[in-house]
């Protein structure tokens, strides 16, 4: 079995799920992505990937393709035409050439009724070029999926949960949430040859549920006392997508950018009726899928630092730009009265403006995601080189009553925990 986005969330459930039945599987990831070691796995840009060339030497002795990549909006490293529409068509055409008859899809719930993005216009253009192949297909169009993993609408749902005072935010349409385990169930059934074919599936749980009523669910499952509610003004709400757009445009993936905002609007509920008769599976309800699941220390651990992480990183990156703005603006003066009492002579000047233009470099390095980490260890290393540097010039400054030196060793320590959570999946 051929699994592309299988370092998703849906992904992944379904390599682990068809793995148990015994099949090979082979994961198709996006470059630089780390896939377990033990299993068959390439790295495939799947916006790049617009050739039937570029699949079919990935296509022999496959039985099927299951493809559940997919992507929120489009920014750096993301193109939701490429993603949903270009790449897949070639996958198709592949398909069709190669003789591989299976292909499962996954595509997303209402977007044949309304398209109010281009994430859920490309998906409904990848649903058509799938429909228009000799091929044995299956569209699945999940409702938001929910599961042991936390990506996405998922996380941020947890995120939510931890927090003793809950905002909703303006126009959130009804949800049919959806467990991962029934998304995967529905895969392992539907991939062998002699499985229905040729259907548009509509996947979602029991019942209609308001986001608050969601993340409320969520947050007794941890067992943690209600939340009070706090309705976002629409203008508040509207700032706040806008300020996520501008962290996606440095290439971090939150969940509540503007795409959000227009699909969630719309909500997603749809009938079951079809997934039930073909598969047999009765979704599980929330509240009774997570009371049969023990909740963990790491889950709230997960919980609690979900939307703290953000936090962490704008102040991180904004404390390094601020500190070498006021090196080289208010505070340069200071900055060359305490390197002459280094004797540093005519360097003072060159040394305050070399340390300013490094924290400025490092806090624009943090804040881009692609350079998040070399920003982290880079920090880090200066850091310490500044410790090291006052010790030895200046070894009064560990007496100082504001302890110059000795904050560093907090701050050294919170890098360290950014470090930590860096990773998304």
């Amino acid at each position: 079995m051929l699994v592309i986005g299988a370092s998703g969330l849906i992904g992944s459930a379904v390599c682990s799920k068809l793995l148990e039945r015994g099949l090979t599987v082979v994961r198709v990831v996006r470059p630089g992505s780390s896939p377990p070691k033990t299993d068959e796995a390439v790295e495939i840009d799947l916006a790049r990937a617009i050739r039937p060339e570029d699949w079919l030497p990935h296509l022999s002795n496959m039985a099927a393709v299951v493809n559940c990549a997919g992507t929120l909006q489009d920014g750096p490293g993301e193109d939701t035409s490429g993603v949903h529409v270009r790449g897949p068509s070639a996958l198709f055409q592949a398909c069709e050439q190669a003789g591989v008859r299976r292909v499962i899809q996954f595509s997303a719930m209402g977007v044949e009724k309304q398209q109010p993005s281009p994430f859920s216009r490309t998906k409904l253009e990848g649903d058509k070029a799938l429909m228009a192949r000799d091929l044995d297909w299956v569209i699945l169009r999940p409702s938001v999926v929910l599961g042991p993993g936390a990506f996405g609408a998922s996380a941020l749902i947890r995120g939510l949960a931890a927090l003793p005072v809950r905002p909703i935010m303006p126009n959130t349409g009804l949800l049919q949430v959806v467990r991962l385990e029934d998304v995967a169930r529905t895969v392992e059934m539907l991939v062998h040859p002699g499985a229905p074919k040729r259907l548009i599936l509509e996947i979602a749980g029991p019942e209609a549920l308001s986001f608050e009523d969601v993340v409320k669910t969520y947050r007794h499952w941890f067992g943690w006392a209600p939340a009070r509610v706090l309705n976002i003004p629409a203008p508040l709400a509207d700032l706040l997508y806008k300020l996520s757009d501008l962290a996606g445009a440095l290439g971090w993936r939150p969940p509540t950018r503007s795409t959000a905002q227009k699909e969630i609007t719309r909500g997603a509920v749809g009938d079951i009726g079809a997934w039930s008769e073909n598969t047999g599976i009765e979704p599980t309800a929330l509240s009774v899928a997570l009371a049969r699941t023990p909740v963990s220390v790491q889950e709230r651990w997960f919980a609690r630092l979900y939307l703290l992480k953000p936090v962490i990183f704008v102040v991180l990156s904004l404390f390094w730009i601020a500190t070498g703005v006021i090196s080289l603006t208010t505070g340069y003066q200071i900055g060359i009265d305490l390197m002459e009492r280094t004797r540093a002579g005519v360097l003072a000047g060159p040394s305050v403006v070399a340390g300013a233009i490094a924290d400025i470099v490092i806090g624009l390095a943090i804040a881009v995601r692609r350079t998040s980490r070399a920003g982290l260890y880079g920090a880090i290393a200066l850091s310490l080189f500044y410790a090291a540097a006052g010790t030895v010039l200046l070894p009064e400054l560990w007496n100082e009553p504001l302890g110059p030196l000795m904050k560093i060793w907090p701050i050294i320590v919170l890098h360290f925990a950014a470090l930590a959570i860096l990773e998304e999946r």
